[in-house]
């Protein structure tokens, strides 16, 4: 919890309130048992039924004063740690947002997922009761021993005997579960991973018949995980017991003890009956200490991987800008490399320039690497080597958002969210009506839209489950048009689209767009061949390189696959 105090420290003066509250009911209640030991020997002995009725009624209202401020203390306590989580879990999801894709990567989104959810809520569950128990257990504890001592050190000399076992059996739990609880975590990312897997893949699940497959993958996770948790459990579990045997030991000693004792008149009965009180108390006490170590030791696993993350470095910095400025292409790649493993390159000296309004156009097998250039031109993640600029000026001496604004960008998985048409072309952009309305023509999905009920007021459900894949994509190009990019990134965004469809949106672009430079992945030659510059790539290496007309001369591998798409009359068309 160290590395996350500067979220508890703006709060640190209303939880130190708290716990003054939480004493001063903690001190009440232990005036308890003295007040009635008070009336058993006092106001019975003697008979006075107004020194019996003066005690109860201060009895009356210190269990007043303990209900009171502990309800009062338990309310700011839970006041103070929700306030802390919702800011930790805020800078949280900032920073998990600010990731670069390497980090992500690395980190994987499952285990982002369990961190900023049942992290966060182990830190504020150990917040919340700490301010409960970690006060009133300790005032308790050592309330109760001092009132026993004032009592009867003899007797009291028992319980602080008893002591150093309890603390021992502390230190063990303690010491043993935090690497228990970090490891369950860590399993319960493998738990988010699968079902989150299996959520998103359930249509194709099904469709290859793979449900029971899916069943014992998860079964199989699931019982990782519950074999963790038993086995942290079962050691957590030992507090309580071993703690309750050490203190009911005792309890049974001093009943025995204080038996004799009375008997031999080095003690009173009233004050052996208050000092079973006092004990009870203190057996309470310890207990709720114990409890505090366990969800210390949850909280702290917690924690630490919450600090871990935040602790992350900037990657994707920005670099100052040096010399001046040169005025060459809009986008232009020099001797670009980059390994996402760092075992082999996934691009291998990647060079092209593209002028303001050209396009360009990417074709090649899987893994070839198109997406990969599309991530670094974006910089989601940094090249290894070489540059990438615009206009002139290296994108790593750009301002992240910045950068982004100058993009539309539809991804090969991109996804639509719940809500209206019109909220998924807007898309959280200060966009006029006529802006939406134009997008939506240019990317041949006003059609479809006019035809829905409610038209732009249309719902979309999340994903996009209720349209069909050839309207989610002209939905998912009309949001990367709607902001005029300076820049038009497709990844492979018209493959669901029928090739009239295709054709007309590569039409709309030519015509409206003609100062807005593309980037064109696609597997069919057709929306290619009229890029101003095609690049065919292979194993991250570019093979081929130049118009239509030139690939089909100078690239056997564009050729077969012109060919094989459109036949000889369609590639001389």
């Amino acid at each position: 919890m160290g590395k996350l105090f500067r979220y508890i420290r703006p709060y640190v003066a209303f939880i130190c309130l708290t716990m003054v509250i939480k004493t001063l009911g903690a001190v009440a209640e232990l005036f308890i048992p003295y007040l009635m030991e008070c009336i058993l020997s006092q106001g019975a002995g003697s008979g006075e039924l107004g020194l019996i009725l003066r005690y109860g009624l201060l009895m009356v209202v210190c269990a007043g004063l303990c209900l009171g401020l502990n309800i009062l203390a338990n309310r700011m306590s839970a006041r103070s740690a929700g306030q802390i989580t919702q800011t930790l879990r805020q800078d949280l999801f900032q920073k998990l947002s600010g990731l670069s894709a390497r980090q992500m990567d690395e980190l994987t989104v499952s285990s982002a997922e369990s961190r900023l959810t049942s992290d966060t809520y182990n830190i504020n569950q150990l917040l919340a009761r700490f301010q409960r128990l970690g006060v009133r257990a300790p005032i308790l504890l050592v309330g109760g021993v001092c009132m026993m001592l004032s009592m009867d050190p003899g007797l009291a000399g028992i319980l602080i005997a008893l002591l150093p076992a309890v603390a021992l059996i502390v230190y063990f739990v303690t010491k043993t579960s935090i690497p228990l609880y970090t490891r369950q975590q860590s399993v319960l990312d493998q738990v988010v991973r699968t079902v989150q897997e299996n959520i998103t893949g359930i249509r194709v699940i099904k469709a290859l018949s793979k449900t029971e497959y899916e069943k014992a993958r998860f079964e199989g996770v699931n019982a990782e995980l519950s074999a963790v948790d038993r086995k942290a459990g079962s050691i957590t579990a030992v507090t309580g017991p071993a703690t309750s045997l050490v203190l009911n030991l005792g309890l049974t000693l001093v009943v025995l003890i204080g038996g004799f004792r009375v008997n031999e008149g080095l003690s009173k009965s009233t004050t052996l009956v208050a000092f079973l009180q006092y004990f009870i108390m203190i057996l309470n006490a310890m207990l709720g200490v114990t409890r505090i170590f366990v969800m210390w030791s949850k909280g702290e696993a917690s924690a630490l991987r919450v600090a871990d993350v935040l602790a992350l470095p900037e990657d994707l910095t920005v670099l100052p800008r040096q010399g001046r400025e040169e005025s060459p292409a809009h986008i232009e790649f020099r001797d670009v490399r980059f390994s996402y493993t760092g075992k082999g390159d996934n691009l291998t000296d990647l060079s092209f320039r593209l002028e303001r309004g050209q396009t360009l156009g990417i074709l090649g097998a899987t893994g070839s690497g198109k997406s990969t250039l599309i991530n670094l031109l974006l910089r989601l993640y940094d090249a290894d080597s070489g540059q990438i600029l615009l206009d002139g000026r290296d994108i790593r001496t750009i301002p992240q958002q910045e950068l982004k604004a100058r993009f539309g960008t539809v991804f090969q998985n991109d996804f639509l969210a719940g809500g209206t048409i019109r909220d998924n072309i807007r898309f959280f952009r200060e966009l006029p009506e006529e802006r939406i309305i134009q997008a939506a023509k240019d990317a041949q999905s006003w059609d479809f839209i006019t035809a829905k009920e409610g038209g732009l007021d249309a719902r979309v459900d999340f994903r996009g489950n209720n349209l069909s894949g050839g309207q989610k994509q002209r939905l998912l190009i009309a949001r990367a048009l709607a902001g005029g990019p300076e820049i038009l990134v497709l990844d492979d965004a018209s493959s669901a689209l029928d090739y009239r469809t295709d054709a007309l949106l590569r039409a709309a672009l030519r015509q409206n767009y003609r100062d807005t430079t593309t980037v064109l992945i696609a597997q069919r030659v057709s929306s290619l061949r009229h890029a101003d510059l095609i690049l065919v790539l292979s194993d991250g290496m570019v093979i081929g390189r130049g118009t239509h007309d030139t690939l089909m001369d100078t690239c056997p591998e564009y050729r077969t696959i012109a060919l094989t798409q459109m036949g000889a009359e369609g590639v001389a068309v």
